[in-house]
């Protein structure tokens, strides 16, 4: 046996089939089916197209909304936060909750809300306090000052 005379098993390869080539090739058709959109040339539907049905992109609103660009975010610190955090007498501002890592940064302005209940006495300094916070701040003998 010599390297030149080897072949592959009987019917362990099969003939590649050349598509789009004609009838001498493979069939009348040559791969595209029989008579339609798609059997001619140039036969093809646009991306997104859904078969006559309404398309997806034309189903979605054109318009996204109002994003308000004066909106502001703020940073939310509770009662409960200041009761367990501060001692009687303290002053709460934006540097010292950053100090006590309540908050994480000063780039927002701060707003106390009334959540948990406060017996120490605070002076408070910052942006925006709730109603029922500074209820509960004035009834523990405490101070606000507006920033």
């Amino acid at each position: 046996m010599k390297i030149n005379t080897i072949k592959p098993g009987v019917g362990s390869t099969t003939k590649k089939i050349r598509r789009g080539r004609g009838n001498a090739s493979k069939g009348t058709y040559a791969g595209r089916g029989m008579k339609g959109q798609t059997a001619r040339a140039g036969g093809r539907r646009r991306p997104g197209f859904s078969g006559g049905q309404t398309p997806l992109y034309m189903r979605m609103p054109k318009l996204g909304g109002f994003k308000n660009p004066c909106r502001v975010e703020y940073s939310v610190v509770n009662i409960s936060t200041l009761e367990k955090n501060f001692s009687t007498g303290e002053t709460v501002t934006k540097e010292s909750l950053i100090e006590k890592r309540v908050i994480r940064s000063a780039k927002n302005p701060i707003k106390v809300l009334g959540n948990g209940e406060l017996n120490i006495a605070l002076t408070v300094k910052v942006d925006k306090i709730s109603k029922v916070a500074e209820e509960k701040i004035t009834k523990a003998k405490g101070k606000i000052d507006a920033v």
